[in-house]
């Protein structure tokens, strides 16, 4: 079903738009944005669509779920209509110099969370235990922010190249309490002290991948890298050494196919007890080494 350039749902209960919507849902148009756009118009949680079906909307309301509507069927994605997405249970602010955080990453936060609190554990006899974490091309701070949030022993601190980005992750920190540091930066450029863990969810994909087409909306500084997607992985791998704390963890984030060639990059670069993690889709996402001082 197309939708024309004027739609007009006065009238109509919720029970008759949201049949209109799965006329309408396809791979770039899923049911479930749809829904979400009418919850958040409405300002009501999904039950309240089952329950008021017969519920009409105001003028208003009918004017803003239509507007939406045209705007998610040209791709524009859900969380720029909102202005937020869903995060390890959380909602971060988003908006278009932002990428949306998505829930492959939060693998990342996970394996990132189990291997923290066993360090913690093991070094809870010193004097100080604190954990320094940083976070690198930290976009919205949905990573650096959750580890500052879950890990109370943790001292944060989220590095982005663009100030618009930073201001983005600025509102995140005060609205979500995390008490991390901010820090404009390219990569290390303007970083100092060493870190028990670096993370990282660099760009990294092809400049002609064919799944750059359904991310149009979204910042293409923050999606693509050269070499194949490496260039910064690599930059980050090779740079990082010096800012890992002895036997420190770098944790970065990267493509299903880029695995073994991010594990060669790492191996190369002198790192231990490097290996990949799958998201909870099965495809490979995250790969982790340590690295050992020798100095």
């Amino acid at each position: 079903m197309q939708v024309s350039n004027q739609l007009d749902l006065t009238g109509l209960t919720i029970k008759q738009i949201r049949a209109m919507f799965k006329q309408l849902q396809s791979d770039v148009l899923p049911l479930h944005w749809l829904d979400g756009w009418l919850m958040h118009v409405l300002d009501k949680p999904f039950m309240f669509l089952i329950t008021d079906e017969d519920y009409q909307p105001t003028l208003d309301e009918s004017s803003k779920i239509a507007a939406g509507i045209m705007q998610l069927s040209a791709g524009k994605p859900l969380a720029y209509l909102t202005g937020q997405q869903s995060f390890w249970g959380r909602h971060f602010l988003v908006n278009a110099h932002t990428l949306i955080p998505r829930a492959d990453t939060e693998i990342l936060i996970e394996t990132i969370l189990n291997y923290a609190k066993a360090q913690q554990k093991i070094r809870q006899t010193d004097n100080n235990n604190l954990v320094d974490i940083l976070d690198l091309g930290t976009g919205t701070g949905c990573i650096g922010i959750t580890l500052a949030l879950e890990l109370k022993f943790a001292q944060v601190v989220l590095v982005d190249i663009s100030s618009e980005v930073l201001k983005v992750a600025e509102q995140n920190n005060r609205r979500l309490n995390a008490r991390c540091q901010l820090l404009q930066s390219h990569w290390f450029q303007k970083v100092s002290g060493q870190f028990d863990i670096i993370v990282s969810n660099p760009p990294y994909i092809k400049e002609n991948d064919e799944h750059l087409a359904n991310l149009k909306h979204e910042p293409i500084t923050a999606l693509v890298a050269a070499e194949d997607g490496l260039t910064d992985i690599r930059h980050i791998i090779k740079t990082g050494r010096a800012y890992l704390k002895d036997g420190g963890l770098m944790a970065i984030e990267h493509g299903f196919d880029q695995a073994e060639a991010v594990r060669n990059l790492y191996l190369s670069s002198g790192y231990l007890d490097v290996y990949t993690i799958q998201d909870y889709g099965g495809n490979d996402r995250v790969t982790l080494g340590r690295y050992k001082n020798c100095g």
